[in-house]
């Protein structure tokens, strides 16, 4: 008889597998550099097949670009209540998500992002990143203030969110000693109180 707990522990393990192949990497291209370190070398270091990398990763600059932070944001961001407006949502969102990480998962995001920035190949990969990211925050908003993604207003606060979001990690990856995630919260904070002197007494955009 298959256990219940079955599905929840392979989705487990296709986890840790996946996040051991991009730890390595990460070790590898830091210790190599990008451009020296082939996929054999990772799935050797890994131990695991040349395939199953890939299976993970379907090419070399995913290692570096993907994440699943907009989707857990999105769903923490589902969970907050709804009479908040989007910027207290999204920064509750982004906190929950970012508190809820270990600090070598935080060091590893901001190796990351120094590498992006290093490294050209990786940094036009990412721009597919970067424009769901902006895509996602738009949709995030859109409905929370039930207006459409085009709509002014939800286009300036997702752009705002946006830019934070952005500025934050690209002074982060210059910066290894920032807290990006506390820097980030502060920012947002700002925005949320500007927007709800700008429209005291409501909290539809704060």
């Amino acid at each position: 008889m298959t256990s219940p707990e079955a599905p929840g522990l392979r989705e487990r393990k296709k986890a840790d597998t996946r996040a051991a192949i991009q730890r390595h990497a990460l070790r590898l291209f830091r210790e190599q550099g990008y451009d020296a370190t082939s996929i054999e070398q990772i799935a050797q270091a890994a131990d695991v097949s040349h395939r199953t990398v890939f299976r993970y990763f379907p090419t070399k600059e995913a290692l570096v670009t993907l994440d699943d932070y907009d989707t857990l944001i999105a769903a923490a961001y589902a969970a907050q209540p709804a009479e908040l407006g989007p910027v207290t949502a999204l920064r509750n969102a982004l906190r929950a998500v970012l508190t809820g990480v270990t600090d070598a998962d935080i060091a590893a995001k901001r190796e990351r992002q120094a590498l992006v920035l290093s490294v050209p190949s990786l940094w036009a990969a990412s721009l597919a990143n970067i424009t769901r990211t902006k895509q996602t925050l738009t949709d995030l908003v859109a409905a929370r203030l039930d207006r459409p993604p085009y709509d002014d207003r939800v286009r300036a606060v997702s752009g705002a969110v946006f830019g934070i979001l952005l500025s934050t990690w690209l002074d982060w990856a210059h910066d290894p000693g920032m807290d990006a995630p506390a820097s980030l919260d502060r920012a947002l904070a700002h925005l949320e109180s500007s927007l709800n002197q700008d429209h005291p007494g409501s909290s539809g955009l704060g």
